[in-house]
């Protein structure tokens, strides 16, 4: 048992651009506060900081509201990183944007080709396993792709059917240790985790879900205080970040970076 699934040394973030406001979402919650997003995002990578993060900081890209969400990019593993292949139209320039700054870190990056789809959003890397959700942005044929190409690293692939109306996978979990993960009812009630243990997010406080362990801190929305009570309880050294602008977009702490220990 090794803790490689959330011990990491680096962290890529994009700095949200002005055109972010017109970022995709499921639902139109108002206008992101751009300020308030850019202090939101200075806080997070603060956070990751004290973690011990190496935090590569990228520009702004105009022509890509939502490319602060670097995490659909690229999935970035020891053995490699490879770059994803977004369902949504509008995101499929971004991983190219993203290849030159991976390239420099690892000795392999590999590329989903398609005609498959799939976002990092959709991807939960455990110790046993990468967990793979099918959504509206991640497809059967993306899901098999992943599946070859991180086979050549001893990697097994399991897909999971995302709930109806969430977006991505990690909308609704995250890794919290080797064993544990958190989850909303919803999600786990399909039986998805079976073999982990499961902390279940307070009522009404699903958006919590997507939380992000890094070293020995996990980094959650800040606004869930009974959830962030239960992972108190479970000796989790919690640091609460705010989130109100990056949820308008349908955007989470996972979202925010990519993490990971290269291997060059």
């Amino acid at each position: 048992m090794t803790d490689r699934s959330y011990r990491f040394t680096h962290a890529i973030c994009r700095a949200p651009s002005i055109s972010v406001i017109n970022g995709l979402r499921a639902i139109d919650t108002g206008t992101p506060d751009l300020g308030l997003m850019r202090q939101h995002h200075a806080d997070y990578i603060a956070a990751l900081r004290e973690a011990g993060a190496k935090v590569i900081e990228l520009s702004p890209l105009t022509d890509y509201p939502d490319s602060l969400f670097v995490e659909d990019t690229a999935l970035c593993l020891p053995e490699g990183a490879i770059l994803m292949r977004p369902g949504a139209p509008s995101r499929q320039g971004e991983p190219a944007h993203m290849a030159p700054t991976l390239t420099g870190l690892y000795a392999e990056v590999l590329q989903i080709e398609g005609p498959g789809t799939i976002e990092g959003g959709d991807i939960l890397v455990t110790e046993r396993e990468i967990l793979v959700g099918r959504s509206a942005r991640t497809d059967a044929k993306g899901v098999e792709e992943l599946t070859r190409l991180t086979a050549r690293w001893g990697y097994k692939v399991r897909e999971i059917a995302v709930p109806e109306g969430v977006l991505h996978f990690k909308t609704d979990c995250s890794l919290l240790d080797e064993e544990t993960i958190l989850s909303t009812e919803r999600l786990a009630a399909s039986g998805c985790f079976e073999g982990y243990r499961v902390i279940h997010t307070a009522e009404g406080e699903e958006a919590a879900a997507n939380s992000i362990r890094f070293n020995g801190r996990v980094i959650m929305p800040a606004g869930f205080p009974r959830t962030a009570e239960l992972l108190d309880w479970g000796d989790y050294d919690v640091r609460q970040i705010g989130n109100s602008e990056c949820a308008k977009l349908d955007g989470g702490m996972s979202c925010l970076s990519l993490r990971f220990t290269p291997k060059i």
